[in-house]
């Protein structure tokens, strides 16, 4: 396989006509009764003549109800784009061939999709039309799709491999991609999966033997001070047997050590990924093509009077975009305190309307949460979408690839804080700013703030979980193939029953316009959806051990349905190229950051493994030695728990039967007299501090030792420097045009492109650019 920096002279390129099977590139669809209209009809033949002089030809078919414009490309429209014509379609391209080259499908849409996007007649480009109704739609027809249908779009073939390289043939490189990064990640999730089953079921191996259940279990004559403002009665300790030993099940010494795996799988999955990725782009021969060249190529050979956007720097544009992303942020965190208000008032309510018993208030209080959860994440991201829309145009980038990776930032940003800002509330503040029995603290002065399940706020973390991930692997996923098949359905039996046209060209067109439209967002929902995943999957695992194993099920089920909705149920995607995920990578990397804090801090916060441990060796029996006749936890649940004198409470006479109970506990370390904390608080306080720090510090040198023994050529990749270190000394871009070759620096950050003119004499570089390893006195001077 040739090197990057290979030098190739231009081939001549087979611009003929496409073959029969695939007469038409592109469809525009008008509705009939516009046509009456003389305005919209006369826009349309501009539009079309427009078209017409460009070097396309167009056939009109009607169906009594809709107008449809065939569209086709001639051959002489491609010889000004064979710079792209020369970039590999496939392994071994790099091969000068004999004779001429066909013009591959997918390369073939992406310049017939730009040319018609950047096609402007009496000032209206086709969005406009589109947008004004002059056109209703657009797409690009399905064809030669069969393989795809019987290898790859059956839910038979889950357990099968994907046909990557026809992906990439029929739907471009940026979807294929997508579907390696998901088989990969699916693949990689296989042992997570398997260990955090482990874990969880070692649970069941000490579902009765754990000393602290035993405890638990046996504590009769414990007490627990009242919960609710709304009754008084004293709980017994042993009621919650059931909870303390399923709460066992997932909060164990297990739990470390599947956070560390975690944190470790994160690292390497993102590792081998990057080797992977290169696997796969060395084979498509990708390897140094570059997304900013080619649109500023394809622009050029377009307009030979392109300006690029100059590089427009606004520190008040910039503060109002940082304040306007702080307030949505905001805004996100408050949908968290909205979570809060709402299980203080769903306790307060059914405490008051008998919906539950008392011992069943709480755990009704964390599922209702869950799903109040669930549903404001469904309405907020279709606010965020909008939102971070607006910022991206007000941010003005200056090329797609560009604004596509600030709209990924943002998006992202605000899904993060929309999805995970309940969870971090449950997992870090939930029943730490409650006060104590006699002095609780109250919401508006009238509720008093709920308090963690009584077997730890563990459980709530898990509950809150299990529902979130629950939901959205099984209802998104139902939504997500049900929707697009029903809909497709409705619109199929409505057409039946009005026309159907004998004509083959024209029963091709309408069968294309009864599926559901993509856009840009289609792939780009589909990449969302998964991140979200990942991080339910990563963040806060230590809590949810069985992540791993939804998540697994979910991606066999995902790949296969994401295939048939875009072979069976939607219109054909414009392929687009790609040697990457792009700004996706990057936020992976920053999950896994996020989930090595906050699997190290539900460790040492949330979970009761910092106090067993302390417990065992500074304060139990075996703090002097081992004993082997005694557990070493052998009297922590009365260690945890501390003690509450009823004559404190500042209403007893509410409390039932009060009158011979003098005492209660609750879970906290605080002293019994004025009820400040305790010694043990603060001794606890530091460890959990110190073994946070240690966890960090030890998965940070991990990191630091994998990057030194991992071979430089394997982590090197190559990437343009940022756009605001691009300047003057950028690589000088050369590209054909109908007058010669076409040169311009490929960005400036003070100054526009510079663009000169050259006899198609010279020779230009890999895929018509002008190359470093082209011979001196064959490059072009600019």
């Amino acid at each position: 396989m040739g090197t990057e920096g290979d030098s190739f002279p231009l081939m001549e390129v087979n611009t003929g006509d496409p073959e029969a099977s695939e007469p038409w590139d592109y469809v525009l669809v008008a509705d009939r009764r516009g046509q009456r209209a003389t305005g919209q009809a006369h826009r349309q033949l501009q539009f079309l003549e427009k078209l017409k002089r460009k070097g396309f030809r167009y056939k009109m078919m009607e169906d009594g109800e809709k107008v449809f414009f065939g569209i086709r490309a001639e051959s002489r429209i491609f010889d000004l784009y064979r710079t792209l014509l020369m970039e590999s379609e496939g392994p071994g391209a790099r091969t000068q061939p004999a004779g001429p080259a066909p013009i591959p499908a997918s390369t073939r849409i992406r310049i017939v999709n730009f040319v018609l996007n950047n096609t402007t007649a009496a000032g209206d480009t086709l969005d406009d039309l589109v947008k004004s109704g002059v056109f209703e739609t657009r797409f690009v027809l399905h064809k030669g799709q069969d393989d795809l249908r019987k290898e790859w779009a059956q839910w038979r073939r889950v357990l099968r491999p994907q046909p990557i390289d026809d992906i990439r043939d029929y739907f471009g490189e940026k979807v294929a991609l997508y579907f390696a990064w998901l088989g990969w990640y699916t693949y990689m999730l296989v042992p997570a999966a398997a260990v955090g089953l482990l874990v969880f079921l070692s649970g069941f191996a000490l579902f009765n033997a754990s000393q602290i259940s035993k405890e638990i279990c046996e504590a009769h004559d414990i007490l627990l001070c009242p919960r609710g403002d709304h009754s008084r009665r004293y709980q017994q300790l042993s009621d919650t047997c059931t909870f303390a030993k399923l709460t066992h099940l997932f909060d164990n010494e297990g739990t470390v050590v599947f956070a560390i795996f975690m944190a470790l799988w994160a690292t390497v999955f993102l590792e081998i990924w990057k080797r992977q990725r290169a696997r796969v782009v060395l084979h498509w021969d990708l390897y140094g093509w570059d997304e900013d060249q080619e649109e500023m190529a394809l622009q050029l050979i377009n307009h030979c009077d392109y300006q690029l956007r100059p590089h427009q720097h606004s520190y008040l544009r910039s503060s109002v975009i940082l304040i306007l992303s702080v307030l949505m942020i905001c805004l996100m965190i408050g949908m968290a305190h909205l979570l809060v208000v709402y299980r203080v008032l769903a306790a307060a309510l059914f405490n008051s309307t008998l919906l539950f018993q008392e011992e069943q208030v709480t755990t009704a209080v964390v599922v209702t949460g869950a799903l109040f959860h669930y549903v404001v994440i469904l309405i907020m991201t279709k606010v965020n979408k909008c939102v971070a829309l607006k910022l991206c145009d007000f941010e003005k980038p200056r090329t797609f690839s560009e604004r596509e990776s600030k709209f990924t930032t943002k998006f992202f940003t605000l899904q993060f804080f929309a999805h995970f800002s309940s969870l971090i509330y449950i997992a870090f503040i939930l029943g730490r700013i409650n006060g104590h029995p006699g002095k609780s603290v109250r919401l508006a002065g009238l509720w008093k703030l709920e308090e963690c399940h009584l077997s730890g706020c563990m459980m709530d973390l898990f509950l809150q979980m299990a529902i979130i991930m629950g939901l959205k692997q099984t209802l998104s996923n139902c939504a997500e193939y049900l929707g697009p098949w029903l809909a497709y359905k409705c619109r199929l039996m409505r057409f039946k029953l009005g026309r159907a046209s004998g004509d083959p060209e024209l029963r091709d067109m309408q069968h294309n316009y009864l599926l559901n439209p993509v856009n840009t967002f289609s792939l780009f929902d589909e990449f969302m959806e998964m991140m979200i995943q990942y991080g339910f999957t990563t963040i806060f695992v230590a809590a949810f051990p069985l992540a791993p194993l939804l998540a697994l099920i979910s991606n066999l089920v995902e790949i296969r349905l994401d295939a048939i909705k875009m072979v069976r149920l939607q219109r054909r995607l414009v392929p687009r190229k790609a040697k990457d995920i792009g700004t996706w990578l990057q936020v992976l990397e920053t999950i896994g950051v996020l989930a090595v804090i906050a699997n190290g801090m539900v460790i040492a916060f949330t979970s009761e493994f910092i106090p067993r441990v302390v417990y065992k060796y500074h304060y139990g029996p075996c703090r002097l030695g081992a004993q082997p006749a005694v557990d070493c936890l052998t009297g922590y649940v009365n260690h945890s728990l501390s003690v509450f004198y009823t004559k404190d409470f500042q209403d007893p006479v509410q409390a039932e039967g009060s009158e011979n109970i003098t005492e209660c506990r609750y879970r906290d370390y605080r002293d019994a007299q004025d009820y400040s904390l305790s010694e043990q608080f603060w001794v606890l306080l530091a460890i959990r501090l110190l073994f946070l720090i240690l966890f960090e510090l030890q998965l940070q040198e991990h990191r630091r030792v994998r990057d030194a023994e991992l071979p430089k050529r394997l982590r090197t990749t190559r990437h343009l420097p940022p756009h605001s270190q691009r300047t003057w000394g950028s690589p000088e871009l050369c590209v054909w045009g109908p007058r010669g070759v076409v040169s311009g620096t490929l960005w400036s950050v003070r100054a526009q492109p510079r663009l000169e003119f050259w006899p198609p004499t010279h020779r230009a570089g890999r895929g018509g650019f002008a190359s470093q390893h082209t011979p001196q006195e064959e490059r072009p001077v600019c």
